[in-house]
């Protein structure tokens, strides 16, 4: 019987973090930066997705100018169900969303993806922007 034996599996979760920011592999998404969202403070938490979907989502409502990016992340620590969607938007997760105070290794870039319709963001962004002129902050920590 071996002991210590790696086992591989191509069923291993990948998670993914989309955003405007410009990394490389191995490095690491840290929480205390200025967040991509909302009134721009420094984020206590870092956020990532099971979904290709919500990934592109981050990418599209991310603050700055830089070019939408997804990247394939390897959480570092525990993550956590994201409450800012899980708890208020959608039960049970089906986003897959979730969020670490520990950080995230890129290991890879997503570089061909299909962005949602222009009008759909313009309505996502439209609606968070009502949002922020009601009080109403759109991440919560």
């Amino acid at each position: 019987m071996q002991q210590n034996q790696t086992i591989h599996s191509p069923f291993t979760q990948t998670y993914f973090h989309g955003t405007k920011a410009d990394l490389k592999i191995g490095d690491f998404i840290e929480a205390g930066l200025s967040s991509n969202y909302g009134q721009q403070k420094n984020a206590k938490y870092i956020y990532l997705t099971a979904t290709l979907d919500a990934a592109i989502w981050g990418a599209e409502l991310a603050l700055g100018d830089g070019r939408e990016r997804i990247y394939l992340v390897e959480p570092t620590g525990a993550i956590e169900d994201d409450p800012n969607l899980t708890d208020k938007k959608f039960p049970g997760n089906p986003t897959k969303s979730f969020r670490s105070l520990h950080p995230f290794k890129v290991v890879g870039e997503i570089t061909i993806w299909q962005p949602h319709p222009a009008e759909q963001v313009k309505a996502m962004k439209d609606g968070l922007a009502k949002l922020k002129d009601q009080g109403i902050d759109a991440i919560e920590d």
